[in-house]
């Protein structure tokens, strides 16, 4: 049913296109070629796909270079925080460089993946997905790769792929364990059909429980195979699954997705309430001592801003954000108005500590 689906007006037209590898693509990509179920076909549908990844943490950042490397024509990387010491045991486009710098996790990114893959086109976006931007953020991409860390960015991406028929693909990883399901409109379930609501209570994180990074990278590379999958054409070879992994005690376990619920909200009734921003995500970061704000999206001069910051606290400013230590607080403030604030869980104190040192 779904051999030569195309998922977006996008790829409808690029179909019509007589698209022809390069004798320097056809070297670069031979074995995948040579592997029966891609071939030629499959390698030239890649090079003309578009995948977005909505995080660029541990799963995001492997899914990413993996996507590169097999030479997705088009990757754009979504993320809102920026690198720290403690992300490069286990994200894997990362160095010690970017961490030293602060920078932009999207940003770091796009910088590695095109010296991964010159031939790519990678764009990094620094932006937090809400229901107000996901469209344009997304715009184009036929396919959706989750490396998010919480279950309201998740719905919100449900919903979305949902309303546009596009393929996305979830997965979660923390201590050994992890999970991934691939949710293809009008064929499998979705999200909502299995966790019909967010789990109710404190859930461990990789900041509270650890993680180990071979589980992050076993359930990127399953979320990427799924991927290249529907991207080269093959998605009749995809199996509608959950897969579940335990890297430490040993377990692999793939059960068959249950069928579409008709009562699902999401895919049954198209209710698409995160979409329509009647829910909105928490601004405590998932399972860190943070607090994301960004509650006023307005453009902030940010070497204006140092100025003022700098007889109240060290400052450290790049061309990507302004970081500013005020002890114990740590405030990383983007251009855009957004600023995550460290060292706090309780909203009043970041909210307070915004206006105090940013403004209303």
């Amino acid at each position: 049913m779904l051999a030569g689906w195309d998922f977006s007006p996008a790829r409808a037209h690029l179909a019509t296109i007589d698209f022809r590898m390069t004798a320097a693509e056809k070297e670069r990509y031979s074995r995948q070629i040579l592997f029966p179920g891609l071939g030629e076909a499959g390698q030239e549908r890649l090079l003309r796909a578009h995948a977005a990844i909505v995080g660029c943490g541990a799963l995001g950042s492997f899914q990413a270079a993996a996507l590169a490397r097999a030479g997705v024509g088009r990757v754009t990387v979504i993320d809102r925080d920026y690198v720290e010491t403690s992300n490069l045991q286990r994200q894997w486009l990362f160095e010690e460089s970017d961490a030293e710098g602060a920078l932009p996790k999207a940003v770091a990114a796009e910088r590695r993946l095109s010296r991964i893959n010159s031939s790519v086109e990678a764009r990094g976006v620094v932006a937090d997905v809400t229901p107000a931007n996901i469209a344009g953020l997304l715009d184009g991409a036929e396919l959706i790769l989750d490396g998010t860390d919480n279950f309201e960015t998740r719905y919100l991406l449900n919903d979305f792929a949902l309303s546009r028929g596009i393929p996305w693909i979830y997965g979660a990883a923390v201590g050994s364990y992890g999970l991934t399901m691939p949710v293809i409109p009008g064929r499998t379930c979705c999200l909502r059909c299995v966790y019909p609501d967010p789990p109710a209570g404190a859930q461990p994180t990789c900041e509270t429980a650890g993680v180990l990074n071979s589980i992050t990278a076993v359930i990127a590379a399953l979320q990427t195979a799924d991927a290249i999958r529907i991207l080269a054409g093959r998605a009749e070879c995809l199996r509608p699954r959950i897969t579940t992994v335990d890297v430490w005690d040993g377990g692999v376990r793939q059960i068959a997705q249950p069928e579409p619920d008709p009562a699902c909200p999401a895919c049954g009734a198209r209710e698409f309430v995160y979409l329509e921003g009647l829910r909105r995500a928490p601004v405590s970061l998932c399972g860190r001592n943070a607090v994301q704000i960004h509650e006023r999206s307005r453009p902030l001069d940010l070497d204006r801003l140092k100025a003022a910051l700098l007889p109240l606290g060290e400052v450290r400013a790049n061309e990507f954000a302004l970081r500013f230590f005020v002890s114990p607080f740590e405030m990383t403030i983007f251009p855009d108005g957004r600023a995550i604030i460290k060292g706090t869980t309780d909203i009043g104190i970041a909210r307070s500590l915004y206006a105090k040192y940013v403004g209303l």
